[in-house]
């Protein structure tokens, strides 16, 4: 869970810092790499969220 938490603030940061990027600069790939980004992130939360819930409805023998 600590390495999903980290991963979830360097994303943060690295869609602030292309954001910024893009403010400082005015150049508009800075701003497609930021959404190109978060998009990605948001389909590895879902994916994790996904397998959180198979766990939990899936019982699993081991």
């Amino acid at each position: 869970m600590l390495l999903l938490r980290l991963l979830g603030i360097l994303t943060l940061l690295l869609v602030g810092g292309g954001v910024a990027a893009y403010l400082l600069t005015g150049n508009p790939k800075y701003v497609r790499f930021s959404w190109r980004a978060f998009r990605y992130a948001v389909m590895l939360a879902l994916l994790v969220f996904a397998l959180l819930i198979l766990e939990r409805v899936a019982v699993i023998p081991i």
